[in-house]
């Protein structure tokens, strides 16, 4: 859908007439709004990314752990 040059005029003047009705608290509270809810976003997006690389380190080291007891058992095996 291409927007026209009088479309782009008419929704550039009902933004400018929403800007200038708000007033400064009323601003500080959309920004406000807007920088919780920035922050929710990333402060989930970051907790998911930490609790992927816990969960690779965790089963590295369950890996890790595998691997030794049956080094362990090998050689009490042999012995």
């Amino acid at each position: 859908m291409k927007i026209t040059p009088p479309e782009m005029g008419s929704y550039a003047g009902g933004a400018v007439a929403i800007g200038t009705s708000l007033t400064l608290t009323q601003v500080g509270i959309v920004v406000g709004i807007v920088t919780a809810l920035l922050t929710f976003g990333l402060n989930a997006w970051y907790a998911a990314k930490k609790d992927a690389r816990e969960q690779e380190l965790a089963d590295l080291d369950r890996r890790e752990r595998e691997v030794r007891l049956a080094q362990l058992l090998a050689q009490e095996v042999k012995s």
